[in-house]
């Protein structure tokens, strides 16, 4: 029996994005609902469970953000939101309530896959897939609580390694700062985003081949942090 196809939906007010976006997954094989409205939106997720939700923020009913933890409640999707450039604070709130990515708008057919690759691969890790990261060089085992970089021990201080427990453990997706803030000092409201951004970089001189153009623990600005290491095999 062939595996079943994956479920997407699109939110969009625009009938053209929604075509674009439409024509783009079914392409890869995605059987696609369309909703207009967060309306429209709320009651296809309850009938379709999505496995992939495309979210426009500005909807005519109300903000698209308040879709996501229902939508999240239904079927557990992979979200990704659509955003204007100008829109970084809303992005933020978006990632904080559970969304996995963001694409600027305008984007092209190869950026918006990878994302939604991206996307997906995550909410298959987070529902039991690998606990270990291997790329050859770096090697980090969630179960084990091991770090090896060369098969050395980098020697990371407890802060460091929960910042890349939380970044490997959510492998693809955007932490925003607030969210690796509670992760990484969770009894400390005093910490801010100076202080992460130092233990970062204390992280990154550890682990990345070249601390100075990180590819593994990389920044987006005003938002976060990403993991996009390459685990090889």
């Amino acid at each position: 029996m062939p595996p079943s196809r994956l479920k997407a939906l699109v939110v969009d007010d625009e009938k053209a994005i929604r075509r674009f976006l439409r024509s783009t997954l079914v392409a890869e094989d995605f059987e696609v609902f369309e909703a207009e409205t967060i309306a429209e939106a709320r009651a296809l997720g309850e009938s379709a469970k999505p496995d992939l939700v495309v979210l426009d923020l500005g909807l005519p009913d109300g903000d698209g953000s308040d879709l996501i933890r229902p939508l999240i409640a239904l079927s557990q999707p992979a979200i990704l939101v659509l955003s204007a450039l100008e829109e970084e604070a809303r992005k933020v709130q978006a990632l904080d309530l559970g969304a996995d990515d963001f694409v600027t708008k305008p984007f092209g057919v190869a950026e918006f896959m990878a994302r939604v690759r991206a996307a997906l691969r995550h909410r298959v890790q987070m529902q039991g897939g690998p606990s270990v990261y291997d790329d050859g060089r770096l090697v980090v085992d969630l179960g084990k609580r091991l770090v090896r970089v060369d098969g050395q021990d980098p020697k990371l201080t407890p802060r460091e390694y929960g910042l890349l427990h939380q970044l490997v453990l959510h492998a693809g997706k955007v932490l925003t700062h607030r969210q690796m803030l509670q992760s990484a000092w969770p009894d400390d409201q005093s910490a801010d985003v100076q202080a992460l951004r130092v233990h970062m970089r204390h992280l990154r001189q550890k682990i990345e081949p070249d601390p100075e153009t990180p590819t593994l623990c990389v920044t987006e600005p005003g938002v976060g942090y990403r993991f996009q290491g390459r685990a090889r095999g």
